[in-house]
């Protein structure tokens, strides 16, 4: 019981919220993309297939792998892998122009706290 009481949790700011909440609707667009593109794609080849009369065959199915790894590619693109580290630069940055208004700063998240301060 002790222990319970010496952890800590940090909550996350407002900030890491709403970073978190992009990520996750841009995840999900690209989801739905990757999808849509994958389902397009799919109905041309049926049509184009039905149209030729050449019927099934090893080229049908590798168009089939080919869209499926562009489906994947989509998702993957779409993940925002950078939009941490921006922020992180960004946070620096305002930390940097605090330091040279002689507000000192001990922990990055608490520039975006005094950010907000007039």
């Amino acid at each position: 019981m002790a222990e319970e009481k010496l952890s800590i949790e940090e909550e996350e700011t407002p900030l890491q919220v709403k970073l978190e909440t992009i990520a996750n609707e841009i995840g999900k667009l690209g989801v739905y993309v990757a999808v849509t593109t994958f389902v397009v794609m799919s109905i041309k080849l049926i049509i184009v297939t039905a149209l030729s009369d050449e019927g099934f065959g090893i080229e049908i199915l590798s168009d089939i792998v080919d869209y499926v790894i562009i489906s994947i590619t989509i998702i993957v693109v779409a993940v925002p892998e950078g939009l941490p580290l921006a922020v992180t630069i960004a946070l620096a940055f305002s930390v940097a122009k605090m330091k040279i208004e002689n507000n000192l700063v001990r922990k990055l998240h608490a520039s975006e706290t005094m950010g907000g301060a007039d």
